[in-house]
Protein backbone atom coordinates (compact mmCIF):
# COMPACT_ATOMS: atom_id res chain seq x y z
CA UNK A 1 0.00 0.00 0.00
CA UNK A 2 1.47 3.45 -1.23
CA UNK A 3 1.15 5.89 1.32
CA UNK A 4 0.23 9.49 0.50
CA UNK A 5 3.24 12.03 0.88
CA UNK A 6 2.32 14.74 3.95
CA UNK A 7 2.40 18.48 3.17
CA UNK A 8 5.24 20.34 3.56
CA UNK A 9 5.52 22.41 6.82
CA UNK A 10 4.10 25.31 7.48
CA UNK A 11 6.77 28.30 8.49
CA UNK A 12 6.92 29.04 12.15
CA UNK A 13 6.32 33.14 12.75
CA UNK A 14 10.08 33.68 13.94
CA UNK A 15 11.29 31.59 11.21
CA UNK A 16 9.92 34.17 8.71
CA UNK A 17 12.89 36.40 8.86
CA UNK A 18 12.94 39.79 7.37
CA UNK A 19 10.55 41.19 4.86
CA UNK A 20 11.34 40.07 1.36
CA UNK A 21 15.46 38.95 2.76
CA UNK A 22 13.86 35.81 4.43
CA UNK A 23 16.31 34.17 6.41
CA UNK A 24 19.32 35.70 3.95
CA UNK A 25 20.90 36.97 6.80
CA UNK A 26 20.79 34.11 8.80
CA UNK A 27 22.51 32.13 6.49
CA UNK A 28 25.33 34.84 5.86
CA UNK A 29 25.77 34.60 9.81
CA UNK A 30 26.08 31.44 10.05
CA UNK A 31 24.80 28.36 7.42
CA UNK A 32 25.81 25.33 9.49
CA UNK A 33 23.66 26.77 12.43
CA UNK A 34 21.14 27.70 10.57
CA UNK A 35 20.45 24.48 8.75
CA UNK A 36 20.75 22.49 11.78
CA UNK A 37 17.78 24.58 12.81
CA UNK A 38 16.36 23.48 10.15
CA UNK A 39 16.68 19.63 10.16
CA UNK A 40 15.77 19.79 14.33
CA UNK A 41 12.59 21.96 13.65
CA UNK A 42 10.87 20.69 10.19
CA UNK A 43 13.15 17.47 9.39
CA UNK A 44 14.87 16.95 6.28
CA UNK A 45 12.56 18.40 4.26
CA UNK A 46 11.63 22.21 5.45
CA UNK A 47 10.24 25.44 4.06
CA UNK A 48 13.06 28.25 4.05
CA UNK A 49 11.58 31.79 3.49
CA UNK A 50 14.61 33.25 0.56
CA UNK A 51 14.64 36.65 -1.41
CA UNK A 52 10.82 36.82 -1.75
CA UNK A 53 10.49 33.53 -2.15
CA UNK A 54 9.79 30.31 0.32
CA UNK A 55 12.25 27.63 -0.97
CA UNK A 56 12.51 23.92 -0.01
CA UNK A 57 15.71 23.06 1.90
CA UNK A 58 16.66 19.67 1.95
CA UNK A 59 19.08 18.01 4.67
CA UNK A 60 20.41 14.72 5.50
CA UNK A 61 21.82 12.49 2.98
CA UNK A 62 18.45 10.41 2.25
CA UNK A 63 17.37 13.64 1.36
CA UNK A 64 20.36 15.10 -0.33
CA UNK A 65 20.49 11.55 -2.23
CA UNK A 66 16.89 11.58 -3.21
CA UNK A 67 17.25 15.28 -5.12
CA UNK A 68 21.00 14.09 -6.66
CA UNK A 69 19.93 10.50 -7.85
CA UNK A 70 17.09 12.53 -9.31
CA UNK A 71 15.01 9.36 -10.15
CA UNK A 72 12.16 10.86 -11.45
CA UNK A 73 13.70 13.32 -13.55
CA UNK A 74 11.90 15.89 -11.03
CA UNK A 75 14.64 18.83 -10.49
CA UNK A 76 16.75 20.34 -12.94
CA UNK A 77 19.64 23.03 -12.66
CA UNK A 78 19.53 25.65 -15.25
CA UNK A 79 16.64 27.77 -13.65
CA UNK A 80 18.04 27.38 -10.06
CA UNK A 81 21.19 28.46 -10.52
CA UNK A 82 20.31 30.48 -13.31
CA UNK A 83 18.30 32.90 -11.10
CA UNK A 84 21.05 33.43 -8.85
CA UNK A 85 24.01 33.66 -11.44
CA UNK A 86 22.41 32.63 -14.89
CA UNK A 87 23.52 36.14 -16.43
CA UNK A 88 27.00 35.80 -15.68
CA UNK A 89 27.96 31.82 -16.05
CA UNK A 90 25.67 31.20 -18.55
CA UNK A 91 25.21 27.96 -20.25
CA UNK A 92 28.11 26.66 -18.47
CA UNK A 93 27.63 22.97 -17.79
CA UNK A 94 26.02 23.40 -14.45
CA UNK A 95 23.51 25.59 -15.47
CA UNK A 96 22.64 22.86 -18.49
CA UNK A 97 20.00 20.42 -18.15
CA UNK A 98 18.71 17.06 -19.87
CA UNK A 99 19.84 15.78 -23.35
CA UNK A 100 21.56 19.12 -23.74
CA UNK A 101 23.74 18.64 -20.89
CA UNK A 102 24.72 15.03 -21.72
CA UNK A 103 25.98 16.26 -24.92
CA UNK A 104 27.90 18.74 -23.78
CA UNK A 105 29.23 16.87 -20.30
CA UNK A 106 30.14 13.99 -23.11
CA UNK A 107 32.52 16.02 -25.39
CA UNK A 108 33.79 17.52 -22.45
CA UNK A 109 34.65 14.44 -20.68
CA UNK A 110 37.46 14.46 -23.42
CA UNK A 111 38.93 17.02 -21.91
CA UNK A 112 39.33 15.41 -18.46
CA UNK A 113 40.62 11.94 -19.64
CA UNK A 114 43.64 10.63 -17.27
CA UNK A 115 46.28 11.61 -20.49
CA UNK A 116 45.13 14.92 -20.43
CA UNK A 117 45.24 15.11 -16.51
CA UNK A 118 48.50 13.70 -16.14
CA UNK A 119 49.54 16.73 -18.68
CA UNK A 120 47.71 19.19 -16.84
CA UNK A 121 49.86 18.35 -13.88
CA UNK A 122 53.31 18.46 -15.42
CA UNK A 123 52.34 21.81 -16.88
CA UNK A 124 51.39 23.45 -13.65
CA UNK A 125 54.40 22.61 -11.49
CA UNK A 126 56.23 25.99 -13.01
CA UNK A 127 53.17 28.37 -12.27
CA UNK A 128 53.11 26.87 -8.73
CA UNK A 129 56.73 27.60 -8.28
CA UNK A 130 56.73 30.89 -9.59
CA UNK A 131 53.81 32.08 -7.54
CA UNK A 132 55.19 30.40 -3.92
CA UNK A 133 58.45 32.02 -4.83
CA UNK A 134 57.10 35.14 -4.53
CA UNK A 135 55.68 35.17 -1.50
CA UNK A 136 57.20 36.71 1.25
CA UNK A 137 57.28 34.89 4.78
CA UNK A 138 55.82 37.47 7.54
CA UNK A 139 53.90 36.64 11.06
CA UNK A 140 51.23 37.47 9.39
CA UNK A 141 51.11 36.79 6.09
CA UNK A 142 47.33 36.75 4.76
CA UNK A 143 47.42 33.27 2.68
CA UNK A 144 43.85 33.64 1.12
CA UNK A 145 44.48 36.38 -1.40
CA UNK A 146 48.04 35.13 -1.93
CA UNK A 147 46.44 31.86 -3.14
CA UNK A 148 44.01 33.07 -4.91
CA UNK A 149 46.42 35.09 -7.02
CA UNK A 150 47.99 31.18 -7.54
CA UNK A 151 45.00 29.58 -8.60
CA UNK A 152 44.43 31.91 -11.42
CA UNK A 153 48.02 31.81 -12.62
CA UNK A 154 48.01 28.31 -12.36
CA UNK A 155 44.52 28.29 -14.32
CA UNK A 156 46.02 30.65 -16.76
CA UNK A 157 48.85 28.31 -17.54
CA UNK A 158 46.32 24.81 -17.68
CA UNK A 159 43.76 26.54 -18.69
CA UNK A 160 45.41 29.41 -21.81
CA UNK A 161 48.70 28.65 -22.45
CA UNK A 162 49.83 30.89 -20.43
CA UNK A 163 48.37 33.92 -21.71
CA UNK A 164 52.32 35.37 -22.27
CA UNK A 165 51.04 38.47 -23.66
CA UNK A 166 48.94 39.07 -21.04
CA UNK A 167 49.89 41.42 -18.48
CA UNK A 168 49.90 41.10 -14.75
CA UNK A 169 47.04 44.05 -14.49
CA UNK A 170 45.30 42.16 -16.44
CA UNK A 171 45.10 39.14 -14.92
CA UNK A 172 43.88 40.97 -12.04
CA UNK A 173 41.47 42.78 -13.63
CA UNK A 174 40.45 38.84 -14.72
CA UNK A 175 40.20 37.99 -10.99
CA UNK A 176 38.19 41.06 -9.98
CA UNK A 177 35.63 40.08 -12.64
CA UNK A 178 35.19 36.19 -11.47
CA UNK A 179 34.92 37.55 -7.88
CA UNK A 180 32.00 39.93 -9.60
CA UNK A 181 30.53 37.25 -11.07
CA UNK A 182 30.81 35.02 -7.86
CA UNK A 183 29.56 36.92 -5.23
CA UNK A 184 26.04 37.99 -7.84
CA UNK A 185 25.00 34.73 -6.40
CA UNK A 186 23.60 36.69 -3.15
CA UNK A 187 22.68 39.74 -5.11
CA UNK A 188 18.94 41.48 -3.72
CA UNK A 189 18.79 43.30 -6.78
CA UNK A 190 18.49 41.04 -9.52
CA UNK A 191 18.94 43.38 -12.93
CA UNK A 192 21.84 45.13 -14.31
CA UNK A 193 21.75 48.11 -11.80
CA UNK A 194 25.01 50.17 -11.61
CA UNK A 195 26.44 49.96 -7.89
CA UNK A 196 24.99 46.25 -6.93
CA UNK A 197 26.17 42.59 -6.96
CA UNK A 198 24.53 42.37 -10.72
CA UNK A 199 25.29 45.18 -12.07
CA UNK A 200 29.36 44.70 -10.64
CA UNK A 201 28.96 40.47 -11.99
CA UNK A 202 27.61 41.95 -15.57
CA UNK A 203 30.49 44.21 -15.97
CA UNK A 204 32.73 41.21 -14.75
CA UNK A 205 31.18 38.90 -17.20
CA UNK A 206 32.01 41.53 -20.09
CA UNK A 207 35.50 41.72 -19.08
CA UNK A 208 35.82 37.49 -19.40
CA UNK A 209 33.77 37.28 -22.81
CA UNK A 210 36.65 40.15 -24.03
CA UNK A 211 39.38 38.45 -22.40
CA UNK A 212 38.63 35.20 -23.70
CA UNK A 213 37.51 35.95 -27.35
CA UNK A 214 40.75 37.99 -27.85
CA UNK A 215 42.74 34.49 -27.83
CA UNK A 216 39.67 32.22 -29.54
CA UNK A 217 41.09 32.84 -33.12
CA UNK A 218 44.68 31.31 -32.31
CA UNK A 219 43.22 28.57 -29.80
CA UNK A 220 40.93 27.60 -33.01
CA UNK A 221 44.00 27.78 -35.44
CA UNK A 222 46.56 25.55 -33.51
CA UNK A 223 46.35 22.39 -31.53
CA UNK A 224 48.53 23.00 -28.38
CA UNK A 225 48.11 21.01 -24.63
CA UNK A 226 45.98 24.04 -22.28
CA UNK A 227 42.53 23.32 -21.78
CA UNK A 228 41.08 26.46 -24.08
CA UNK A 229 42.44 24.66 -27.08
CA UNK A 230 41.73 21.12 -25.98
CA UNK A 231 37.83 22.51 -25.93
CA UNK A 232 37.89 24.53 -29.32
CA UNK A 233 39.35 20.90 -31.38
CA UNK A 234 38.23 17.93 -29.33
CA UNK A 235 35.21 16.06 -30.86
CA UNK A 236 33.52 12.81 -30.04
CA UNK A 237 33.56 9.64 -32.21
CA UNK A 238 29.85 10.70 -33.09
CA UNK A 239 31.48 13.77 -34.71
CA UNK A 240 30.15 16.28 -32.00
CA UNK A 241 32.21 19.58 -30.92
CA UNK A 242 31.86 22.43 -29.48
CA UNK A 243 30.75 26.31 -30.87
CA UNK A 244 32.56 29.44 -30.11
CA UNK A 245 30.08 30.38 -27.80
CA UNK A 246 30.36 27.27 -26.32
CA UNK A 247 34.03 27.62 -25.87
CA UNK A 248 33.70 30.70 -24.29
CA UNK A 249 30.56 29.75 -21.86
CA UNK A 250 32.55 26.50 -20.76
CA UNK A 251 35.70 28.36 -20.21
CA UNK A 252 34.43 31.13 -17.79
CA UNK A 253 32.55 28.38 -15.89
CA UNK A 254 35.60 25.92 -15.94
CA UNK A 255 37.86 28.74 -14.57
CA UNK A 256 35.68 30.44 -11.82
CA UNK A 257 35.28 26.66 -10.76
CA UNK A 258 38.79 26.01 -10.77
CA UNK A 259 40.70 28.71 -8.56
CA UNK A 260 37.60 29.56 -6.35
CA UNK A 261 36.75 26.02 -5.09
CA UNK A 262 40.21 25.00 -5.54
CA UNK A 263 41.25 28.14 -3.03
CA UNK A 264 38.58 27.99 -0.57
CA UNK A 265 40.04 24.47 -0.11
CA UNK A 266 43.29 24.44 -0.11
CA UNK A 267 43.32 27.54 2.15
CA UNK A 268 41.23 25.41 4.43
CA UNK A 269 44.18 22.85 4.49
CA UNK A 270 46.89 25.53 5.35
CA UNK A 271 44.53 26.30 8.48
CA UNK A 272 44.00 22.91 9.79
CA UNK A 273 48.05 21.94 9.01
CA UNK A 274 48.67 25.18 10.77
CA UNK A 275 46.87 24.20 14.03
CA UNK A 276 48.17 20.32 13.81
CA UNK A 277 52.09 20.25 13.31
CA UNK A 278 51.61 16.43 13.60
CA UNK A 279 49.81 16.50 10.15
CA UNK A 280 51.86 19.03 9.01
CA UNK A 281 54.98 16.81 9.31
CA UNK A 282 53.38 13.96 8.35
CA UNK A 283 52.60 14.78 5.28
CA UNK A 284 55.88 16.82 4.36
CA UNK A 285 57.59 13.71 5.71
CA UNK A 286 55.59 12.27 2.29
CA UNK A 287 56.26 14.88 0.03
CA UNK A 288 60.11 14.73 0.33
CA UNK A 289 59.90 11.23 -0.27
CA UNK A 290 58.91 12.43 -3.82
CA UNK A 291 60.47 14.64 -6.11
CA UNK A 292 60.23 19.05 -6.60
CA UNK A 293 57.16 18.02 -9.22
CA UNK A 294 55.73 14.55 -9.18
CA UNK A 295 53.63 12.86 -11.94
CA UNK A 296 50.03 12.28 -11.26
CA UNK A 297 50.38 9.23 -10.70
CA UNK A 298 53.51 9.72 -7.45
CA UNK A 299 50.56 12.56 -6.13
CA UNK A 300 48.45 9.34 -5.48
CA UNK A 301 51.10 8.46 -3.26
CA UNK A 302 50.80 11.54 -0.86
CA UNK A 303 47.86 9.30 1.40
CA UNK A 304 48.46 11.84 3.98
CA UNK A 305 47.71 14.76 2.31
CA UNK A 306 44.64 13.15 0.53
CA UNK A 307 43.50 12.21 4.10
CA UNK A 308 43.69 15.79 4.87
CA UNK A 309 42.14 17.01 1.73
CA UNK A 310 39.19 14.68 2.66
CA UNK A 311 38.96 16.31 6.10
CA UNK A 312 39.10 19.78 5.15
CA UNK A 313 36.27 19.45 2.55
CA UNK A 314 33.97 17.46 5.17
CA UNK A 315 34.39 20.62 7.56
CA UNK A 316 34.16 23.56 5.31
CA UNK A 317 32.80 22.18 1.58
CA UNK A 318 33.30 25.19 -1.19
CA UNK A 319 29.70 24.82 -2.05
CA UNK A 320 27.44 23.85 0.79
CA UNK A 321 24.56 24.57 -0.95
CA UNK A 322 23.66 23.44 -4.49
CA UNK A 323 20.11 24.61 -6.41
CA UNK A 324 17.88 22.56 -7.74
CA UNK A 325 14.43 23.47 -9.42
CA UNK A 326 11.51 20.87 -9.48
CA UNK A 327 9.85 20.64 -13.22
CA UNK A 328 6.72 18.23 -11.84
CA UNK A 329 5.48 17.38 -8.81
CA UNK A 330 7.64 15.00 -6.95
CA UNK A 331 8.61 13.36 -3.12
CA UNK A 332 11.51 13.49 -0.58
CA UNK A 333 11.22 11.77 2.26
CA UNK A 334 7.81 11.33 1.86
CA UNK A 335 7.18 15.00 1.82
CA UNK A 336 5.22 16.39 -1.41
CA UNK A 337 7.37 19.24 -3.30
CA UNK A 338 5.33 21.22 -5.82
CA UNK A 339 6.41 21.73 -9.18
CA UNK A 340 7.87 25.05 -9.66
CA UNK A 341 9.58 24.62 -5.72
CA UNK A 342 12.93 26.53 -5.69
CA UNK A 343 15.36 23.38 -3.84
CA UNK A 344 18.16 24.04 -1.72
CA UNK A 345 20.19 21.21 -1.08
CA UNK A 346 22.35 21.72 1.78
CA UNK A 347 25.28 19.10 1.33
CA UNK A 348 27.37 21.03 3.91
CA UNK A 349 24.91 19.57 6.99
CA UNK A 350 25.67 15.89 6.21
CA UNK A 351 28.94 16.38 6.50
CA UNK A 352 28.78 17.20 9.97
CA UNK A 353 26.04 14.73 11.33
CA UNK A 354 27.01 13.27 14.82
CA UNK A 355 24.80 10.45 13.49
CA UNK A 356 27.32 9.70 10.75
CA UNK A 357 30.66 10.87 11.90
CA UNK A 358 32.38 10.42 15.23
CA UNK A 359 32.88 13.80 17.07
CA UNK A 360 31.87 15.90 14.15
CA UNK A 361 33.30 19.19 14.78
CA UNK A 362 36.90 17.66 15.46
CA UNK A 363 39.48 17.96 12.82
CA UNK A 364 40.26 14.00 12.22
CA UNK A 365 41.69 13.23 8.92
CA UNK A 366 42.06 9.28 9.88
CA UNK A 367 38.23 9.18 9.90
CA UNK A 368 38.82 8.64 6.02
CA UNK A 369 41.25 6.21 6.27
CA UNK A 370 41.18 2.63 5.55
CA UNK A 371 40.49 1.58 9.22
CA UNK A 372 37.28 4.02 9.95
CA UNK A 373 35.90 4.93 6.59
CA UNK A 374 33.37 6.85 8.23
CA UNK A 375 32.20 8.12 4.95
CA UNK A 376 30.73 5.03 4.10
CA UNK A 377 28.70 5.51 6.69
CA UNK A 378 26.14 6.28 4.03
CA UNK A 379 26.81 7.09 0.06
CA UNK A 380 25.98 10.95 0.70
CA UNK A 381 27.30 11.41 3.63
CA UNK A 382 30.11 13.48 2.20
CA UNK A 383 29.65 14.84 -0.73
CA UNK A 384 31.37 17.77 -1.29
CA UNK A 385 31.29 17.35 -5.29
CA UNK A 386 27.46 16.79 -5.78
CA UNK A 387 26.17 13.71 -7.52
CA UNK A 388 24.00 12.45 -10.00
CA UNK A 389 24.48 13.59 -13.30
CA UNK A 390 25.76 16.90 -12.30
CA UNK A 391 28.84 15.85 -10.13
CA UNK A 392 31.47 17.93 -10.49
CA UNK A 393 33.64 16.83 -13.56
CA UNK A 394 36.82 18.73 -12.53
CA UNK A 395 36.87 16.78 -9.18
CA UNK A 396 40.33 14.81 -10.25
CA UNK A 397 41.27 18.33 -11.97
CA UNK A 398 40.94 19.82 -8.47
CA UNK A 399 42.59 17.24 -6.53
CA UNK A 400 45.44 17.36 -7.90
CA UNK A 401 45.40 20.40 -8.61
CA UNK A 402 45.53 21.32 -4.45
CA UNK A 403 47.40 18.38 -3.88
CA UNK A 404 50.40 19.93 -6.25
CA UNK A 405 50.64 23.14 -4.12
CA UNK A 406 50.18 21.95 -0.54
CA UNK A 407 53.32 19.34 -1.89
CA UNK A 408 55.31 22.19 -3.06
CA UNK A 409 54.72 24.47 -0.24
CA UNK A 410 55.56 21.37 2.32
CA UNK A 411 58.76 21.45 0.88
CA UNK A 412 59.95 25.06 0.86
CA UNK A 413 57.85 26.45 3.94
CA UNK A 414 56.43 25.37 7.29
CA UNK A 415 53.51 27.59 8.99
CA UNK A 416 51.46 27.84 12.11
CA UNK A 417 48.28 28.51 12.83
CA UNK A 418 46.64 29.75 16.58
CA UNK A 419 44.46 25.94 17.73
CA UNK A 420 41.94 28.67 18.85
CA UNK A 421 41.78 30.64 15.12
CA UNK A 422 38.11 30.31 13.88
CA UNK A 423 38.08 32.01 10.26
CA UNK A 424 35.42 34.48 10.14
CA UNK A 425 33.38 33.44 6.51
CA UNK A 426 31.84 35.79 4.25
CA UNK A 427 28.68 33.19 2.91
CA UNK A 428 26.67 35.39 1.16
CA UNK A 429 28.17 33.04 -1.84
CA UNK A 430 31.35 30.36 -1.85
CA UNK A 431 32.20 30.90 1.73
CA UNK A 432 35.59 32.31 2.30
CA UNK A 433 37.92 34.14 4.91
CA UNK A 434 37.19 37.59 5.02
CA UNK A 435 40.29 38.67 7.58
CA UNK A 436 42.52 37.01 4.51
CA UNK A 437 43.21 33.94 6.74
CA UNK A 438 46.45 35.16 8.32
CA UNK A 439 49.06 32.44 9.16
CA UNK A 440 52.78 32.11 10.48
CA UNK A 441 54.73 31.98 7.56
CA UNK A 442 58.87 30.93 7.26
CA UNK A 443 60.80 29.56 4.57
CA UNK A 444 62.77 26.20 5.18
Amino acid sequence: MTTAPVTLPTVRPGDRGLPFLGRLTAYAKDPVALMRHQYETYGPVSPFPFLGQTYVMLLGPDAVEEALRNADKAFVNGPAWGAMVGPFFHRGLMLLDGEEHHVHRRIMQEAFTRDRLASYVDAMHPAIARGLAAWQPSTDFRCYPALKQLTLDIAADIFMGGAADTSRAEMERVNAAFIACVQAAAGVVRADVPGTRWGRAYKGRKVLEEFLRHYLPAKRAERTGDLFSVLCHIETAEGERFTDDDVVDHMIFLMMAAHDTSTITTSTMLQHLGQHPEWQDRCRAESFALGEAPTLAELDQLTSLDLVMKESLRLRAPVPMLARKTVKDTTVQGVRVPAGSTVAVGVQYSHLMPELWTDPERFDPERFGPVRREDKAHRYAWSPFGGGVHKCIGLYFAGAEVKSILHRLLRTHEWRVDPSYAAPLDNHSLPFPKDGQPIDLVRL
